[in-house]
């Protein structure tokens, strides 16, 4: 029977539950997070999750926080309302997350020693020997994540008939007697008498629309990418890219398509490359390291103008640095990283479903203005499952075809008036001279010129059109007051916390406004216009303020606006902003 102690007082409803499972990775955790956001998807919540694995092979401790709400969902919870520990030292290194009054089921085979000098609500559950009660004595310990789902299921009055079906689904192609096992666990935890909690049913949902999904910020990027007429691309494993690089090799050839797992990231980048030479919009990726390896081929695509999409999903460094963990330390290398000046797109999504879009506009860009476009998402958003409205493809979907019509005397793959337009291999070209691509400085023609104003004319050429995209791109996101005390902006994962933040403010009574781009490079015109309107520019990001005092974003925004209202919030601990943390670091500016 369970321990329990004080009973808990629940209102009638609940709009917004934390949850975080905290034991080891080889537990299943992430199988029990992922069951409860997937039904969210397939209801009227919303949902966003956040997990931490470890860097070894052998695995070790690991959690996984989900914040189910009635209405929008944006950040994974600053504290949790309920924890769930495995182990001991689970229970040890996270009760200081649970809230005051929150409660703990511990698994009372496992856990010995509780603390009780905080107000949280103790409640010891055998996970371990009840699953093996409900399984029979062969299981060993197998079997208890799906049994702690089911006691979540009905502590919290979730639909048991719809977390059924995506058991079944997750289990049923598998052998038969996997889904009578889970089958078995669900039900022994989900009939587990825990007393006095036993009645928190959520608010009905307030996300109307018809179809709802739940996915990861890795999956909505590969999507994309196919919506967006990738049909080729070559990459090498590294976390957390891998999982996109896995998709699109199961995918890309069910469209016509293939991928390639090279040999090296070197390799990768110069098959993408050939792809693209080839005609075809084509994609590589990695984290951090292995865009450093690429960056001397991608300066290669920039000198060329090939259209390259390159994914980057950022993570803690430098050097293998922290490989599960979220950073945003690569924007100046996206950017920057290249010998000479070698110009070419950044962009970053906000969330997992700005993913999906993200890609479907870096497909547009590389092909409307033959350039390598970079996407940069991070560690948080890659593996976070949230949940949103399905994607219209029939709207965004691009079937990509190969241009082999002939080439007349008159063209030229690099006109100095025009955005270059590369004849395929194949392509006829009867009359001129037949144009070529390279890496070294070339004429129109693509022919080999080391003549100086020729050199500085392609130069401005391939500047410029990105400063053409410039004027072309549409206001980034804003929220908020339109002037006042504070604008915030960030980029990438920070936009749920932003935006939470800005909102507690101004309930306080300030004036703050959040603006966040997925523009990085190119920059919107028009900014330091935004910028005026505000006493204090807030950057939180997720890397070091560095020996000038500022972050990347906050650094080269300072330098296009010349604002010395700009200030940065850096954040390098391997995990993700806190509401709560940008709301005191805002406080703590305010009050200077």
């Amino acid at each position: 029977m369970p321990e329990t102690h004080s009973p808990a007082s629940a209102p009638d409803s609940l709009r917004n539950a934390v949850i975080r499972l905290a034991g080891y990775s080889q537990d299943g955790i992430q199988s029990i997070g992922g069951f409860l956001a997937q039904l969210a998807g397939s209801t009227a919540q919303d949902v966003m999750t956040y997990m931490t694995i470890p860097s070894t092979i052998s695995g070790g401790p690991s959690i996984f926080q989900v914040h189910l709400g009635s209405g929008k969902v944006l950040h994974p919870g600053d504290e949790a309302d309920t924890l769930v520990a495995f182990y001991q030292d689970s229970y040890d290194n996270h009760l200081s997350s649970l809230r005051d009054g929150g409660i703990c089921f511990f698994d009372s085979d496992q856990v010995k020693e509780l603390n009780h000098d905080r107000e949280v609500i103790h409640i010891g559950v055998p996970f371990t020997s009840a699953a093996i009660e409900a399984i029979g004595g062969s299981a060993k310990d197998r079997g208890k994540n799906i049994f702690v789902l089911g006691m979540l299921c009905a502590v919290y009055k979730l639909d048991r008939e719809r977390i059924t079906e995506i058991i079944t689904r997750k289990f049923g192609k598998k052998n038969e007697d996997i889904l009578r096992n889970a089958m078995l666990a669900f039900d022994a935890g989900f009939a587990w008498p825990v007393h006095d909690i036993n009645h928190m049913p959520f608010a009905p949902g307030e996300n109307k629309e018809a179809n709802r999904l739940s996915s990861d910020g890795n999956t909505m990027l590969a999507t994309g990418l196919i919506a967006g007429g990738c049909r080729f691309g070559a990459g090498y494993p590294i976390t957390p890219w891998t999982s996109i690089m896995e998709m699109l090799r199961s995918e890309l050839p069910k469209y016509g398509g293939m991928f390639i797992q090279a040999e090296d990231e070197l390799a990768a980048v110069a098959i993408a490359i050939g792809a693209a030479y080839s005609g075809h919009l084509a994609i590589t990726g990695s984290s951090g390291p292995g865009l450093s390896l690429k960056t001397e081929a991608i300066g290669y695509a920039c000198m060329a103008e090939i259209p390259l999409i390159v994914v980057n999903i950022q993570r803690g460094g430098p050097s293998t640095g922290l490989p599960t963990s979220v950073e945003q330390s690569d924007l100046m290398q996206a950017i920057y990283g290249s010998h000479g000046d070698a110009p070419r797109v950044v962009l970053a999504p906000r969330d997992v479903e700005d993913c999906f879009y993200t890609a479907i506009e870096a497909c547009r860009i590389a092909r409307e203005y033959s350039t390598p476009v970079i996407i940069l998402s991070d560690q948080a958003i890659a593996t976070r499952i949230e949940a949103f409205p399905e994607p219209d493809l029939d709207q965004h979907w691009r079937e990509p075809t190969l241009d082999l019509d002939e080439r007349g005397a008159d063209f030229k793959p690099y006109p100095l008036d025009k955005i270059t337009r590369h004849a395929a291999p194949g392509s006829r070209s009867s009359e001129g001279k037949y144009p070529v691509v390279t890496g070294l400085e070339h004429d129109e023609w693509g022919h080999p010129s080391s003549n100086p104003q020729n050199h500085k004319a392609m130069t401005a050429k391939r500047r410029e059109k990105l400063v053409k995209l410039a004027n072309s791109l549409p206001a980034p996101d804003f929220h908020g007051d339109e002037q006042g005390d504070i604008l915030f902006v960030g980029w990438g994962s920070t936009y749920g916390p932003i935006c939470e933040a800005s909102e507690q403010l101004r309930r306080l009574g300030h004036k703050v406004g959040s603006l966040h781009l997925r523009h990085i490079h190119p920059l919107r015109n028009g900014l330091g216009d935004i910028f005026n309107r505000y006493t204090h520019i807030i950057v939180p990001e997720m890397n070091d303020s560095g020996v000038y005092g500022h972050g990347q974003l906050a650094t080269l925004l300072r330098s296009v606006t010349c604002n010395p209202a700009i200030q940065s919030l850096n954040k390098v601990e391997g995990i993700t902003f806190r509401v709560r943390e940008l709301v005191e670091g805002a406080t703590t500016i305010l009050s200077k």
